[in-house]
């Protein structure tokens, strides 16, 4: 499940070097104060295991569901943005952060994780997400990225995309493991972020 929409004050437009400043502040938000979607605390509430990413704008997602984390790590957080060095042009922030995210696909990671090492990150994460399965249906409360990257590699270990609602804020996506072998571990947990 992807956390709540961040705290944020609107900016006006910025360089690519004030963006660290942004980054920064964005890292460090927690969600506002709307209603939890009904259908998001439907299917929080059937996770036996609860993980979380300890960027503050999941741990306050979770407050928000009700619900303590069973385990609570950097492992989850999102894929690092790059900041650029560059005066000009200004733009929205936001128009910052796509145009950066294009940049660090392509390879610009300057100061931040590269591309290969937040996948072998989300390697480790789905990993750790499969193993936990075992003791019941899983929550990770985590972030847009990461969490696609974790469900390329959720897919390629055999699991199967049961549900999917978007890419909002508040948005889950249900997996369920269908491989024939590990079955005493794995086949009908249910892994849910």
């Amino acid at each position: 499940m992807r956390h709540g929409q961040p705290e944020l004050v609107a900016t006006d437009k910025m360089s690519a070097l004030d963006m660290k400043n942004w980054i920064e502040q964005y890292n460090r938000s927690e969600i506002t104060n709307q209603p939890v979607p009904d259908a998001s605390m439907q299917l929080a509430a059937t996770a036996t295991v609860i993980v979380s990413s300890s960027a503050p704008r999941a741990l306050t997602s979770l407050r928000a569901l009700g619900l303590k984390p069973t385990l609570v790590d950097a492992l989850f957080c999102e894929a690092q943005l790059p900041y650029g060095h560059w005066k000009r042009p200004r733009l929205s922030p936001f128009t910052w952060a796509f145009i950066l995210r294009v940049l660090w696909l392509c390879g610009y990671s300057r100061s931040v994780e590269s591309v290969g090492t937040a996948r072998m990150r989300a390697s480790m994460a789905a990993q750790r997400l499969q193993s936990l399965a075992s003791e019941g249906p899983v929550l990770l409360l985590g972030h847009g990225f990461i969490n696609r990257m974790i469900s390329k590699q959720l897919l390629a270990d055999g699991w199967s995309r049961q549900t999917r609602n978007g890419n909002q804020y508040w948005s889950a996506t249900v997996y369920r493991y269908n491989g024939a072998e590990d079955l005493h571990c794995r086949q009908g947990k249910w892994a849910k972020y």
